[in-house]
C-alpha cells in the first residue's frame, strides 16, 4: 500500500476529503520523524513500536576480493508489531472490531 492509497482509504472510510486526509497522514509521518531522529522511541498501541538504533563501525568483508573493509556507524529504526497486530497477521480471530456488537 502507497502514502496516497492510505489516504484514499481512510478517506473513503471517514467521508473526509482526501487534502485533509493528507496533511493529516503528513503531519503524523513528520512527528514520527522527528520524535525518531531525537532518539525517541514511538510507541502506536495496537499497531507496534518504532526503535531508533545505533549500529557500532565494524570490521567487514567485500565478498568478491575477501578484501577487509571498515563499515561505518549508522543510525536505524526497527519495528516490532503489537500482539494485536501479530494475531490478526497469523488469521486469529481473537481481535475483536471497534464498535463490533460481542
Amino acid at each position: 500500500m502507497t502514502k496516497q492509497q492510505l489516504i484514499e482509504a481512510i478517506a473513503t472510510g471517514t467521508e473526509r476529503g482526501q487534502k485533509e486526509i493528507g496533511e493529516v497522514v503528513d503531519s503524523l509521518l513528520a512527528a514520527v520523524t522527528k520524535a525518531l531522529a531525537s532518539g525517541e522511541r514511538v510507541d502506536l498501541r495496537g499497531f507496534g513500536s518504532f526503535v531508533p538504533k545505533e549500529t557500532k563501525a565494524r570490521q567487514g568483508r567485500n565478498p568478491q576480493t575477501g578484501e577487509a573493509i571498515q563499515i561505518a556507524a549508522k543510525k536505524t529504526v526497527t519495528f516490532k508489531p503489537a500482539k494485536d497486530l501479530e494475531q490478526r497477521l497469523a488469521g486469529d480471530t481473537v481481535a475483536v472490531e471497534v464498535g463490533a456488537a460481542e
